[in-house]
């Protein structure tokens, strides 16, 4: 097993739990684990990225190199886009199609959508609305790990214990609504794909 992934978007959505989640299923499943992460300055919507690497063998490296992404996984359109060169030709992009306008001259939606749609593999979701659907639409960035469940060659069941490991300190509730918006995009992506 070997994934390499980019997780991309702007300073509080949340790229850095996804990150974790990602990375306590990895280690419950015994696997190894490299990451590198660049934070922007959440303050003013600053971009955020991580490259995640997952592998049954050692890692040398926490950077990926060009052309060998196998997922970007982002809470943000614009910020998928960044990153296309480092895809795979057979890679998997997945997104949310609600944008973070943080400067004046932000592109047209439709544009970045349409540059997204011309891709081979990709899943483009409303997780505003679909995490707003579950309880609070603090929880976008559980929508979108759910879609990428599919891809990321672990167990479900590792990725629900690692959102109840990382939220254990903020209460059951906060467990249960973090589950429900990562069940509601792990179904998106099945029912779609």
């Amino acid at each position: 097993m070997k994934k390499n992934i980019i997780l991309a978007g702007v300073g509080g959505q949340g790229i850095l739990s996804i990150a974790a989640c990602i990375g306590l299923a990895a280690i419950e499943e015994g696997l190894f684990l490299k990451q590198a992460e660049v934070h922007g300055m959440s303050q003013r919507g600053g971009a955020v990225q991580s490259h995640l690497r997952l592998s049954s063998n050692e890692i040398a490296s926490d950077l990926i190199p060009e052309g060998k992404v196998d997922i970007i996984i982002s809470v943000e359109p614009m910020e998928s886009l960044r990153y296309l060169p480092m895809l795979k030709p057979e890679g998997m992009i997945i997104t949310s199609i609600n944008p973070f306008i943080n400067f004046h001259n932000y592109p047209d939606l439709e544009d970045i959508l349409h540059e997204i749609w011309k891709l081979p593999h990709y899943f483009t979701l409303d997780a505003d609305s679909m995490a707003k659907d579950c309880g609070s639409i603090k929880a976008a960035n559980m929508v979108i790990l759910g879609a990428a469940v599919p891809f990321l060659g672990l167990k479900p069941e590792s990725i629900e214990n690692a959102i109840r490991t990382l939220f254990k300190n903020k209460g059951e509730e906060m467990i249960e609504l973090n589950l429900k918006a990562k069940n509601a995009g792990l179904k998106y992506v099945t029912e779609h794909k």
